[in-house]
């Protein structure tokens, strides 16, 4: 009988082994959860920025373009068929690329075959125009025999009747108005063959000038540096993709590379249309390159795009910004990826909170104040506010206490309305590129609270 007794004995203990640790832990949570976190309300400088990544680029470079004639020669599309490696320095007049010749070496082809075809009409036309003039002559100068037999006619008649005399005069004069009238044939016809001429000479002329172009772009078609310097491959304006061998070069995008001056860098970002409202020319950036985190750069916002532009694979607007950098280094390539913090506001003392410490009862900013009478919602007037802080316009001294998180009881706690404010008070933040920063923080020494009643404000608590 005793052996059931003990049996209950040990699993109550064991019960209360397993309760214990567990209540403790509880505990331990509610007291983790209750913890208070409070801050006080700093004054100090204030910067809001604007962060972004960028490309470096060189503000000068010698471009290595396409041929400029191709358009000429009816070369729309051209396919680069070699180019040497990126970053390669190279000397004045030294092979950068090649250009694939097929299509335009068909191309002269084709026009050779035409010019023959017009110089053989030309030739038919001058052998044509020949045999019609020496007709006309021909026949210019048999009616001018014919004129003379008439004209003999007519003096023989002079003694005949006058019947006989009359028809030779009328022989005579139809003979004279033939002759004028082969004679204008005869300009008309020369006329003629000069403008038949004029036609397949135009037609020659022209397939030999195409001819002579197409000799002189595919001559073009081996690329050279105009300069000394480091070959850097051309983005293609369409894709976004740089130029390599293999791609493609149209006449609207023809440069396939460029050789840069590389002590004079920007960097080159698109910044999105909520942000840009914020950046101004000649604001301060500061700029860290991914290759090298501990190098950091100082630069000016230098060009601002006044019209936005979709980029490839995104479905954001972003205008590009162009950022000048101040100082030269010798390590700076272009294309290396930069991140640019852009300076758009400073003010150098102004009362701030954290941006936890600000929240809202109704339309109403507050911050949850300890005073000495206790903890209660201050209403506040905020400015400006960058990623982590705000302005405190008004509402609170510099040394108060205001916590980060709502208490448990925020709903009954007093809120205190500041002097003279009216009920439909502005929300948090507003438009933080286009705010600008009153006074320093001012300060009421009366409040009020939501009974209408004024009274005095406690001391900040510590």
């Amino acid at each position: 009988m005793r052996f059931p007794s003990r049996r209950w004995l040990l699993v109550a203990a064991g019960a209360i082994v397993i309760i214990l640790p567990s209540a403790f832990l509880l505990a331990g949570n509610r007291r983790t959860d209750d913890t208070v976190i409070t801050v006080s309300v700093g004054r100090g400088e204030f910067t809001v920025t604007v962060t972004t990544a960028g490309e470096l680029k060189a503000r000068q470079a010698v471009k290595i373009t396409t041929p400029q004639g191709a358009m000429q020669v009816q070369q729309w599309q051209m396919r680069i068929a070699s180019l040497v490696d990126e970053g390669t320095v190279v000397d004045s007049g030294a092979v950068v690329a090649q250009i694939d010749r097929g299509n335009l070496e068909s191309r002269l082809q084709e026009v050779r075959i035409l010019l023959e075809q017009a110089e053989a009409k030309y030739e038919q036309a001058m052998l044509d125009s020949a045999l019609t003039l020496s007709a006309a002559r021909e026949d210019i100068r048999t009616k001018e025999f014919g004129l003379e037999e008439k004209k003999l006619a007519k003096e023989q008649a002079v003694y005949e009747a006058p019947t006989v005399q009359r028809q030779a005069e009328i022989e005579h004069e139809k003979a004279e108005r033939s002759l004028a009238q082969a004679k204008v044939d005869y300009d008309t016809r020369t006329e003629q063959a000069r403008a038949k001429m004029r036609e397949v000479g135009a037609d020659v002329a022209r397939q030999r000038n195409l001819l002579e172009s197409i000799e002189r772009v595919l001559q073009e078609f081996t690329l050279r540096a105009p300069a000394g310097g480091m070959v850097i491959y051309a983005t293609d304006q369409w894709s976004g993709k740089k130029r390599s061998a293999g791609s493609q070069v149209s006449v609207w995008d023809p440069v396939v590379a460029e050789l840069p001056d590389l002590t004079k860098m920007e960097s080159v970002t698109y910044i999105n249309e909520i942000d840009v409202r914020k950046v101004a020319l000649g604001q301060p950036v500061v700029i860290t390159l991914d290759a090298d985190p501990s190098k950091r750069l100082t630069g000016t916002v230098t060009t601002i795009a006044n019209v936005g532009e979709q980029r490839p694979n995104t479905d954001a607007k972003v205008f590009e910004v162009t950022i000048t950098v101040t100082e030269s280094d010798t390590t700076l390539r272009p294309g290396m990826t930069t991140g640019n913090t852009i300076e758009t506001l400073r003010v150098d003392s102004v009362l701030f909170v954290p941006l936890d410490a600000v929240g809202s009862d109704g339309d109403v900013p507050i911050a949850y104040k300890e005073t000495n009478g206790g903890l209660v919602k201050q209403e506040i007037e905020t400015g400006t506010m960058n990623d982590d802080a705000v302005i405190i316009e008004r509402g609170l001294t510099e040394g108060d206490r205001v916590r980060l998180t709502p208490p448990v009881d925020h709903a009954s706690l007093r809120l205190v309305r500041l002097a003279g404010a009216v009920q439909d008070s502005l929300p948090i933040g507003g438009d933080t590129a286009l705010s600008i920063p009153l006074d320093s923080a001012r300060t009421d020494s009366t409040e009020r609270d939501t009974t209408g009643r004024t009274a005095q404000a406690p001391p900040p608590g510590r």
